[in-house]
């Protein structure tokens, strides 16, 4: 253990001497208290945005939602998937292959902003990453994702992955029942995302991403999810046939 812990104290020396001579005079106040509190010391600045973002994925989502309302729907896109069984390459064209991808118009090569602009929220990326002009320097032409929305991007996709930060969240109760979690508790989507593409698609697409987000995500029981599942299929199944929906 003694020489882990040196090993360990003289790897963050020759860190902390990396960061300090590439860290610019200005940089982010948390992102750099973080960094260095860290048991690993990230060596770079943007080693340390990114490390800080994917300790806040919800702080990301927040603020890749916030971006892309800003920036707005651009004009004449709408939210399509790729069509299956044709010959057009739809995914080629940046159509995402199932409504259960969140939209992102500046992903499609006809809606790009080009280099400098983020392809999640579309708007400009500067150094490091970063959302903010911090240093003055115009935005980075090399880059086409913000730090923030990389990590929003993966939160949206994959929000089992989170499923520990989210159960915290709930005070450990399911949200559906009020009961406590147990260990097989599951992420659910609120208004379930077929949903959305079947009702809602007509949405902003600003605020078509919150239902990828933390405002449509909870943690319920398997047993509730299973049975909510149920009544889902039922209602799809019913709707189908013309007839009036039972679901609860």
């Amino acid at each position: 253990m003694a020489g882990a812990s040196a090993w360990r104290e003289e790897r963050n020396q020759r860190s902390l001497a990396r960061l300090r001579k590439a860290l610019p005079e200005i940089f982010p106040v948390p992102v750099l208290d973080r960094a260095l509190a860290r048991p690993f010391i990230p060596p770079l600045p943007r080693m340390a945005i990114d490390g800080y973002w994917r300790a806040h994925p919800l702080r990301a989502d927040r603020l890749a939602r916030a971006l892309a309302a800003k920036s707005g729907t651009p004009e004449g896109w709408t939210w399509r998937i790729a069509e299956t069984g044709t010959k057009r390459p739809d995914r080629a064209r940046g159509l995402p292959a199932s409504f259960r991808t969140p939209p992102a118009p500046y992903r499609e090569p006809a809606f790009a902003p080009g280099g400098g602009r983020c392809c999640v929220c579309g708007q400009p990326v500067y150094r490091f990453g970063w959302h903010v002009d911090l240093w003055d320097r115009g935005p980075n032409k090399n880059a086409e994702w913000h730090a923030a929305c990389v990590v929003a991007w993966q939160f949206w996709v994959a929000p089992t992955e989170h499923v520990a930060l989210l159960r915290k969240l709930q005070q450990r109760r399911c949200a559906a029942r009020g009961k406590r979690l147990w260990r097989t508790a599951e992420v659910d989507h609120r208004v379930p995302l077929f949903e959305v593409w079947r009702d809602r698609r007509d949405t902003p697409w600003p605020d078509l991403l919150a239902y990828w987000g933390m405002p449509n995500l909870q943690v319920i029981n398997r047993d509730v999810h299973v049975e909510k599942c149920a009544d889902e299929a039922r209602g799809r199944s019913a709707r189908r046939r013309g007839e009036p929906s039972l679901t609860r």
